[in-house]
């Protein structure tokens, strides 16, 4: 099982770092790895590959402190114009070299298959992963869904490490197949979306998946008055909330400064009651997929 990070419930999403700002994309590694974040998550997809090559640059000298997830099966077309969903054995090998080249290392410790379907040649997929890891290129390999068949296949006949899904206070859904599914079988949950971008703050309106903006905007309210009456962050709450379940081993989180960076540091740093916990169960329906 892939070892994940024991001293701090956060990794780094890199996604959204501002690649044209170097400085700044530097200061947001270097504070994430003295608040001791250890996990680095990027994709071959993210700006083109542009993503990873910073991250080689920027976690080159403490390549022995941290670990580098990837993902791959987005197949960038030769024009420039997007991509396509390719899951095949002969393109997984071929791009994981691309991958570990703009990384500048040798292995990569987590290896996501960035998405599926039923319709995925699965088995030829499998077998990519698990030659990687025969050649060491890579240590771990996983999957990053949100669809339960798809997840419930690679559990099945798959030995993946870890499961990247999105879940929150306003998409519950994983609850009902996803967690269940994976509970038991040395599999860690790397939860993406748990802070609802920024729906629940205040700072954006509207609807959520099937939550009306209506809805939201009770939820967001409730979450307030939440705030005030047991001293935590609205963040706190989401975070908690979520890295409290069973089974989640880490929250994913993206940011483009270090001030950002610092709400979520010090909001992890704050501990709702399990009173308040259990309220957040009643705050919006679980829904389904």
């Amino acid at each position: 099982m892939f070892k994940f990070p024991e001293n701090h419930p956060l990794s780094l999403g890199c996604m959204s770092l501002p690649l044209s700002d170097e400085k700044t994309c530097a200061r947001i590694i270097d504070m994430s790895i003295d608040n001791g974040i250890t996990l680095f998550d990027t994709a071959d997809l993210y700006q083109q590959g542009a993503n990873e090559t910073m991250l080689g640059i920027l976690l080159k000298s403490h390549r022995t402190k941290i670990k580098i997830a990837t993902k791959v099966g987005n197949q960038l077309r030769p024009d420039g114009s997007g991509w396509d969903w390719n899951p095949r054995k002969d393109y997984i090998l071929k791009a994981v070299e691309r991958s570990l080249k703009r990384l500048q290392i040798e292995q990569i410790d987590l290896y996501y298959l960035h998405g599926g379907t039923l319709e995925d040649p699965t088995e030829e997929s499998i077998e990519a992963f698990e030659i990687l890891k025969e050649q060491g290129k890579i240590a771990h390999y996983g999957i990053s869904s949100i669809r339960p068949a798809v997840v419930k296949r690679w559990t099945e006949r798959a030995n993946i490490s870890a499961l990247m899904t999105q879940y929150s206070i306003a998409d519950r859904r994983p609850e009902q197949e996803i967690i269940p599914e994976v509970l038991g079988k040395n599999v860690g949950i790397m939860v993406r979306g748990a802070l609802v971008q920024g729906k629940l703050h205040g700072v954006k309106t509207g609807g959520y998946l099937q939550h009306s903006e209506e809805a939201m905007a009770k939820a967001t309210t409730q979450l307030k008055s939440w705030s005030q009456e047991y001293g935590v962050s609205v963040s706190s709450m989401l975070l908690h909330f979520v890295f409290n379940k069973p089974g989640v081993q880490s929250i994913v989180a993206g940011v483009s400064g270090t001030a950002q960076l610092l709400e979520l540091l010090n909001a992890l740093k704050e501990t709702p009651t399990k009173e308040l916990i259990t309220k957040m169960q009643d705050l919006l329906p679980i829904g389904s997929y």
